[in-house]
């Protein structure tokens, strides 16, 4: 099956926070590439699911079953050789949800818990908002390409009760390799450090890469961690929350499900399970043409930039469908750069530092959108840049 990509589809006035621009106080005729979800139909599979919830007319409690587990295991066995229990799978409204839950379940106040920025900034929200202290180690930035500081991370993990690992890394698209997790993984359980592998981005790996689950790696590895993976980035379901976490220990397992509880939590949306168990039983095909054409689109990105803003260093992710621009070289402040984009390019990315201090002079901007939006934010990128 065909599927088209470049169709524009109108998304404003449908409630759209990627497109309400004037709610945040942003220009009108802006293109909003900033948030990460994509400007394209979710696969025709899940349409057909949600047409025969519409058409049953009763939108009552909802519980998962074994069919919807089934599905669940079987894509994660088929795309990463790994295969869950069905024991292990607590499901929830959303990757973001379970980490406030696992840093609640998991620690106390003043507790230490290590990020690695730049990273997404829930992970630090989560551990200000519940008074932890926040231990950052943060990433090095090496001839475009961002690798660990190994020697600071293990200071770091011996000052924690707990790491949250972006794993494919968001914003600065790593995918990270089994050796690198490996090395992560050992000086936590030297530690007694749990680990919150956030994997939302998992499917979104382009060729020469291969995402790992974190507790693929052995019995002490998933004995140690909480696995945080949702179907919603990978098939455009963030307005239908559903995520699946798995937790192969049981102790940390009643603990987590136990917090869920005393924070009035538990329940899910009709909607988000009929569409995670559609698109994981028949999304695959969609989601190959997806990769196809968001790796043209990286490539256009890349092409443009070398040819008429070398200035703009990009290298292209491992993935996600995130560009991590360094525009460190214009010597703006990250409010200059914002102002410039904003204003100049009327482009709205997100600011580099909004994802840490290490993210200053850099902007991320999602490619998941027709090829004619991306080839006019790049002529608007040109004309204010060249």
């Amino acid at each position: 099956m065909a599927y088209d990509f470049d169709q524009i589809i109108d998304r404003k006035n449908t409630n759209s926070i990627k497109y309400n621009l004037a709610a945040r106080g942003v220009t009108e005729g802006t293109l909003p590439m900033w948030v990460a979800d994509m400007d394209f139909k979710s696969p025709p599979c899940v349409a057909e699911a949600l047409g025969k919830i519409t058409a049953h007319g009763v939108f009552g409690y909802t519980e998962t079953d074994d069919a919807y587990f089934a599905a669940v295991r079987s894509w994660f066995t088929g795309r990463f050789g790994w295969s869950p229990e069905r024991e292990w799978l607590v499901t929830t409204n959303g990757v973001v949800n379970a980490i406030y839950l696992a840093v609640r379940a998991l620690t106390g106040p003043g507790d230490g818990v290590v990020i690695q920025q730049p990273v997404y900034h829930p992970f630090a929200e989560s551990a200000r908002r519940n008074g932890r202290k926040l231990l950052i180690n943060e990433l090095i930035y090496d001839n475009g390409r961002y690798i660990i500081d190994f020697e600071d991370f293990e200071n770091k993990v011996r000052q924690a009760k707990l790491f949250i690992l972006c794993s494919p890394h968001n914003p600065v698209g790593r995918v990270w390799m089994r050796l690198e997790l490996r090395r992560m993984g050992e000086i936590c359980i030297k530690y007694g450090v749990k680990i919150i592998s956030d994997e939302i981005h998992q499917d979104f790996v382009y060729p020469g890469g291969r995402h790992s689950v974190f507790a693929s790696l052995g019995e002490e590895f998933r004995d140690a961690s909480i696995i945080c993976t949702a179907p919603t980035k990978t098939f455009n379901l963030a307005g239908l929350p559903i995520a699946n976490i798995f937790i192969s220990n049981k102790e940390t397992r009643d603990k987590f499900i136990k917090e869920s509880a005393d924070c009035g939590l538990g329940l899910i949306s009709l909607a988000g399970s009929a569409a995670c168990e559609a698109a994981y039983r028949s999304g695959a095909e969609w989601l190959d043409a997806l990769l196809a054409y968001l790796g043209d689109n990286f490539n256009l990105l890349d092409d443009f930039l070398s040819a008429n803003i070398p200035k703009i260093k990009f290298t292209k992710p491992d993935g996600t469908y995130l560009a991590w621009l360094d525009c460190n070289a214009f010597g703006l402040s990250a409010e200059e750069l914002d102002n410039k984009l904003l204003n100049e390019a009327r482009l709205w990315l997100t600011r580099g530092d909004h994802f840490g201090a290490g993210g200053a002079g850099f902007a991320r901007m999602n490619l998941a959108c027709p090829r004619s939006i991306l080839e006019e934010a790049l002529e608007r990128l040109g004309r204010a840049f060249c």
